[in-house]
């Protein structure tokens, strides 16, 4: 009995050594509670969201945009330069029409945006500026010539329309007056031409203007990564509408610095509108140069802010001149709206409708004056001097 013993307490003995060390070499070899290497039940889920483990998307906003986003390629016929040895007699007689001026043909890609089933596209003015071809190439791959409708170069917009028949895809128009800096945007373009490509980024600042970009200037700033090639392309919010027409960069290299600028949409369709219906866009204009007032003139006008713009320069036989106004003069509301700065005031000038008369309030040897000035139509930039 005592020898049966004995061997019962070695085989067990040898049993917990052995199961001691196959559980601290290879525990997958051990099962507890019926499951392989572990004590603990573990749940796992096995419904995965949709395109991977991220809970916040922004598919929605993109897939609603995409469509209505297209490309654009203009073509401009460009002749090379003279050869020096063009008029050399000895020269013509052995290379004859070879040295005659050669046809070239230089090409450029931007982005524009749908905004019409009827196939009106917003872009850039910029990017079809001085183009004797234009081609539109469609979200679905089809690619379609386009015409120009119109272009405002003082905003640098412009409207094309495509003959693409049926299956295009408009935009949705969002109101840019809802935006506060942070709100998400998306930015949709073709970048360097890769192909549509979106970016993702935050409204970073709201009306900025005096960048020389444009004669008006209201723009959105974002972070979101825009690149040549962008230019005319849609900045859109979270749900998919557009807020922006991409237009410029502030870059040192000619990449993106995170530093983009965007056209308001209400004023990119004021436009648009504008120009489908009239084919450009009319301004009001009274013939004035104006400046910023800064400290130093405020002090030496004595004024007791800076509020205001000062007229510096007044066209003979202009509007403004007809009316009475004066170079020195300040100009402090035009229509009973407050005038800030010079930007303010161009704004507001450009919204009077020609042909009326409109109230202008203005500071003359501190004696305030109220001045009626017949609004002239703002001349288009390639036959206006500096004054507005």
């Amino acid at each position: 009995m005592r020898k049966l013993w004995l061997v019962f307490s070695q085989a067990v003995t040898i049993s917990l050594a052995v199961l001691f060390v196959v559980a601290t070499l290879r525990p997958d070899m051990v099962t507890w509670n019926g499951r392989s290497g572990s004590i603990i039940t573990i749940r796992e889920t096995a419904d995965q969201p949709k395109g991977g483990a991220h809970a916040v998307s922004l598919r929605t906003a993109a897939l609603k945009a995409m469509p209505a986003v297209v490309n654009v390629f203009t073509t401009k016929e460009m002749k090379a330069p003279r050869h020096p040895f063009m008029d050399d007699p000895l020269f013509r007689r052995f290379f004859g029409d070879q040295l005659d001026d050669e046809t070239r043909q230089s090409s450029s890609l931007g982005s524009g945006v749908i905004v019409g089933p009827e196939g009106y596209i917003l872009t850039n003015n910029h990017v079809i500026e001085a183009a004797d071809e234009i081609e539109v190439a469609l979200a679905d791959g089809r690619k379609v010539p386009a015409r120009l409708v119109g272009t405002d170069p003082e905003t640098d917009l412009a409207v094309l329309k495509a003959e693409a028949g049926t299956g295009i895809q408009a935009i949705t128009f969002g109101n840019p007056g809802s935006l506060s800096v942070g709100d998400i945007v998306l930015a949709i373009g073709n970048p360097f031409g890769v192909g549509q490509t979106v970016t993702m980024g935050i409204v970073s600042a709201l009306g900025r203007s005096h960048l020389g970009i444009s004669t008006f200037e209201n723009f959105i700033q974002t972070d979101a990564a825009i690149n040549p090639g962008n230019s005319g392309g849609a900045l859109v919010d979270s749900a998919g509408n557009l807020v922006g027409v991409n237009s410029a960069i502030y870059s040192r290299t000619g990449g993106s610095l995170g530093i983009g600028f965007a056209i308001p949409a209400d004023l990119a369709r004021k436009v648009m509108e504008e120009i489908v219906r009239t084919g450009a866009v009319t301004r009001g204009w009274i013939g004035v140069e104006v400046q910023d007032i800064s400290p130093e003139l405020a002090e030496s006008f004595r004024l007791t802010d800076s509020k205001g713009t000062l007229i510096a320069g007044v066209l003979r036989g202009g509007p403004a001149d007809r009316a009475g106004v004066k170079p020195g003069d300040i100009l402090l509301a035009v229509e009973n709206q407050s005038v800030t700065d010079s930007s303010t005031m161009l704004n507001l000038i450009a919204a009077l409708e020609p042909g009326k008369a409109a109230k202008l309030k203005i500071l003359r040897n501190r004696q305030e004056l109220q001045i009626e000035v017949n609004v002239g139509r703002r001349p288009r930039p390639t036959e206006r001097r500096t004054l507005e």
